[in-house]
């Protein structure tokens, strides 16, 4: 008991508890798409029982495949175009502005801050109505189609970079800007050679996150 209790106090001690909720959740998370993924190669039309591996789905069948079928094959192109596109706008905004918003102070970025907070938490469907509305019944340059698409995309995924890398440009602190400067690197030089460097893992998994929530979305 007393080994017990002294491994308990340690504050040293391997997270095992965080370990294995992390591992629970990742797998309660990706199982389903994973058996989904699985079933898209299912020889018949049964999405509970399997029949064999085929690519029946995705080519082989001359009719209802992706590959043939008019309608899904234009579907498939346009959702992995918005994809890239969207990510290709999204994550150099959100970046500035999340460059911005942590070194900026008062309460115009207090204000931006809470309405990036805000779209995070709001459901997908009330942002889409309010863009609908907005494209509809307002007077704006805003109009349907994959410029409106684009439009509301990347206004609803500017939330995932701006948070995932202000989180990262928490950890990092101001210390190797200022030894740049120090060196005799210019402000913007230290942060494109220095800061931007350091943010790289935080952009990489903003990208991926939001060209995996466009798909998901489209």
């Amino acid at each position: 008991m007393r080994g017990v209790a002294g491994w308990w106090r340690d504050p040293w001690r391997r997270p095992w508890g965080l370990l294995v909720v992390t591992v629970l959740y990742l797998v309660w998370s990706l199982l389903p798409v994973l058996v989904a993924a699985l079933f898209s190669f299912n020889a018949g039309r049964s999405r509970t029982t399997w029949q064999g591996f085929s690519m029946r789905w995705y080519y082989g069948d001359p009719l209802r495949s992706v590959w043939h079928d008019a309608s899904l094959h234009t579907a498939l192109t346009h959702t992995l175009w918005l994809g890239v596109l969207v990510t290709a706008l999204t994550i150099p905004l959100g970046v500035a502005m999340a460059l911005g918003l942590d070194r900026w102070r008062g309460p115009l970025p207090a204000g931006a801050n809470l309405a990036v907070l805000v779209s995070f938490v709001l459901p997908e469907i009330l942002i889409a109505v309010s863009l609908l509305f907005v494209a509809t019944v307002l007077t704006t340059p805003l109009r349907l189609g994959t410029s409106g698409q684009v439009i509301g995309l990347v206004t609803y995924q500017l939330s995932y970079p701006v948070v995932i890398v202000r989180a990262r440009l928490l950890t990092i602190g101001r210390d190797y800007e200022e030894a740049a400067v120090d060196l005799g690197a210019s402000p913007s030089r230290a942060v494109g050679r220095v800061l931007l460097r350091m943010l790289v893992p935080a952009i990489f998994a903003s990208a991926v996150l939001v060209f995996a929530d466009v798909i998901d979305a489209s």
